[in-house]
């Protein structure tokens, strides 16, 4: 239905509702009365009556059926009226008060005495215009979703079209780069991988043939210096003196055979930032994304110069006026601001993330759960011994610290949280910026013992993040 067409039907129906209320007369009452008068209709009565809000004594017209032909007005009114079951009379009125209509005796001395009350025509004209804006209001709602539909609906389906082709050569080509960066690195890492196993084949087969060759040797002058001991008169073995000094300088400038270094695989040889990165985003954030471990702190590894909150997730670093001696533990750690956290790591991949939030001072990592608890020395330290692994912060520096060695670490912008993964299988802990998922240090290490998350405070305090 075209727009032309809708907006006439509604230009007629306006004009409809017009003609009505031109044609009620009601500005016309003293000519009205007197063609009542003249009809013989019966007489206007006056009545106080609150009309639209206003009180006063006017004329309320009794209605009754009027002889065919007397106006279209008329012939309206009694078609459409209402007998009052009350009094039996037109109900010609609409009162306000109670929302109804009502008769002209039910105004004067009936139920609805007193009430505001409307002439029945004027309402329902009221009621009509009402209806007709409404009409309006749908018919320019329909023509906007008209033109939603045809524009808007239209154009996004287009749009989402190409949008979708472009989201899509984009994932393809950010896939093709990464595939092909990763062709390229784990082509380069296997032949540094092979060349690194050549190079320990070679030496394990120089050594052998070295070695063999000296065991050959040592045998040979063993043999000669054993025959000549057995065999020899004491004339020949004092004259074959210089002789036998020859071979007993030989056997101990042979030296003593020692596995180094050099005789196995350097596991640098497989390191990748590249591939580290891409395998801890993988575990962090992939489909199949490991849960992390649900720790917290356990009260009785935890040191008196540092307080936990009551849901075992808090550190805090007290001030020394509100420290307090709390009871012997063999566990806790008496000196340093330590805890220890449950339970322990000892198989599949676990992460877990602290928030270390404005600390200035503070340690994160694991550690054995053999690490000593007690006195002031290095083996109670975290990251000073060879029990533990730790992220070191103290001002402005970052450092991995183990048995007492550290590795700067350098940071983009101050660390609100710290994470880490520890992939048993591959005995890796790894350190990682859970905002940027940025490595920040990776360890590798044969633990020879389960593992439990250590942490230290000695600013403020971190929480664990669940």
């Amino acid at each position: 239905m075209s727009m032309d067409y809708r907006l006439c039907e509604l230009a007629t129906v306006s004009l409809h509702v017009n003609d009505l209320e031109t044609d009620t007369g009601l500005d016309d009452r003293p000519k009205q009365e007197d063609r009542i008068r003249s009809e013989g209709e019966e007489p206007i009565l006056n009545a106080n009556v609150i009309v639209n809000g206003e009180s006063s004594t006017k004329p309320v017209r009794k209605y009754v059926e009027t002889p065919v032909g007397s106006g279209a007005d008329s012939v309206s009114a009694s078609v459409d009226a209402k007998l009052c079951p009350e009094h039996e009379c037109d109900q010609q009125l609409y009162c306000n008060t109670e929302g109804r209509l009502t008769c002209s005796q039910c105004v004067l001395d009936g139920a609805c005495r007193g009430h505001t009350v409307t002439e029945l025509v004027t309402r329902a004209t009221g009621v009509r215009n009402q209806l007709v804006d409404v009409c309006e209001k749908m018919q320019l709602q329909a023509l906007r979703i008209e033109r939603f539909i045809d524009r808007t609906l239209t154009a996004r389906e287009k749009a989402v079209q190409i949008d979708a082709n472009s989201a899509r050569e984009r994932v393809l080509a950010q896939v093709k780069v990464v595939r092909e960066a990763l062709e390229e690195e784990e082509q380069r890492l296997l032949e540094a991988i092979q060349r690194e196993e050549e190079r320990v084949e070679q030496c394990l087969l120089t050594q052998r043939a070295h070695w063999t060759h000296t065991l050959e040797k040592l045998s040979q002058a063993r043999t000669s210096l054993v025959h000549s001991l057995t065999h020899s008169t004491d004339a020949m073995l004092v004259s074959s003196n210089e002789e036998i000094n020859d071979r007993i300088e030989d056997a101990e400038g042979v030296g003593e055979p020692r596995d180094t270094e050099q005789l196995s695989l350097n596991r640098g040889c497989s390191d990748s930032k590249l591939m580290v990165g891409l395998w801890a985003s993988a575990l962090l954030l992939g489909p199949s994304a490991h849960s992390s471990t649900m720790l917290h702190f356990e009260n009785q590894t935890v040191s008196p110069l540092l307080s936990l909150s009551n849901d075992q997730h808090t550190l805090s670093f007290l001030p020394k006026r509100q420290r307090q001696l709390p009871p012997y533990d063999p566990a806790r750690f008496d000196s340093w601001p330590n805890a220890l956290c449950s339970p322990p790591m000892s198989s599949g991949t676990q992460s877990w993330v602290l928030d270390v939030g404005t600390s200035a001072a503070f340690k994160v990592g694991v550690c054995y759960p053999s690490i000593e608890r007690k006195g002031t020395g290095n083996g109670a330290r975290l990251g000073y011994n060879s029990k533990s692994w730790v992220l070191s912060h103290y001002d402005e520096d970052f450092s991995f610290c183990h048995d007492g060695c550290s590795v700067s670490i350098a940071v983009a912008k101050k660390l609100k949280r710290v994470g880490l993964l520890l992939d048993w299988p591959s005995q890796t802990l790894l350190f990682y910026d859970p905002e940027s998922v940025s490595v920040l240090h990776v360890v590798r290490h044969a633990f020879s013992e389960p593992l439990l998350a250590a942490c230290a405070v000695a600013d403020q305090s971190i929480s664990i993040v669940h």
